[in-house]
């Protein structure tokens, strides 16, 4: 008898307003979403990342830390 479990991984979730409506990106695995409201862009982002993942399961990765850069230019 074979059991599958589920897998729960913390991801970016990168929001933005375009137009009339909200973009939602997730850098680390490349989905993107789009909302009216930031609530709905999150919620489809989720979804498109959970049957991205269903389809391409990720890689065994060492873990991945989040930092900020500060860049100067003209």
């Amino acid at each position: 008898m074979q059991v599958d479990y589920m897998k729960t991984h913390s991801f970016t979730a990168i929001v933005y307003k375009e137009d009339d409506v909200y973009i939602a990106e997730c850098p680390e695995i490349g989905t993107v979403d789009q909302g009216e409201t930031i609530e709905q862009a999150i919620a489809g982002l989720k979804e498109a990342t959970r049957l991205y993942l269903e389809e391409f399961p990720m890689p065994k990765t060492s873990p991945r830390f989040l930092t900020n850069i500060e860049v100067s230019y003209a």
